[in-house]
């Protein structure tokens, strides 16, 4: 595969976990939503590792890590939403941290932890368009 057609997979299935990540919201499974959260901002890193790089991304999932390896300059502010975002990789991932998910992901919190996905997201995409 060429880079811009790998580019373009992380690109696209991103959105397309995103679309889903919609979808769970409207039906109340907020937790299954954060955890696609992450997965759209790993793509979106991957993305932007491969078009700076050439090189296939670091099989990793801490978005910190793939953010230091893509060479991103990250805010504080953003690193804290990063390191947010990244624990519900692990939580839903391991079933003894899904009870504890279970219970804080209500609404509210789900809706706020979203805001920032959809922040990363946008930044994310401006760094990929601006590589």
């Amino acid at each position: 595969m060429k880079k811009e057609d790998i580019i373009k997979y992380w690109l696209d299935t991103s959105d397309k976990d995103y679309q889903t990540l919609e979808h769970l919201f409207q039906m109340g499974d907020y937790h299954w939503g954060l955890f696609l959260g992450h997965l759209v901002l790993e793509k979106l890193i991957k993305a932007l590792f491969v078009k700076r790089t050439g090189d296939y991304p670091p099989m990793i999932h801490d978005l910190v890590r793939l953010a230091e390896k893509s060479g991103i300059e990250v805010s504080e502010k953003m690193l804290g939403k990063l390191e947010l975002i990244t624990r519900f990789n692990l939580s839903i991932r391991y079933p003894d941290y899904q009870q504890e998910i279970y219970r804080i992901c209500n609404r509210e919190y789900s809706l706020n932890v979203l805001k920032s996905i959809d922040e990363a997201r946008a930044w994310l995409k401006k760094l990929i368009q601006e590589s």
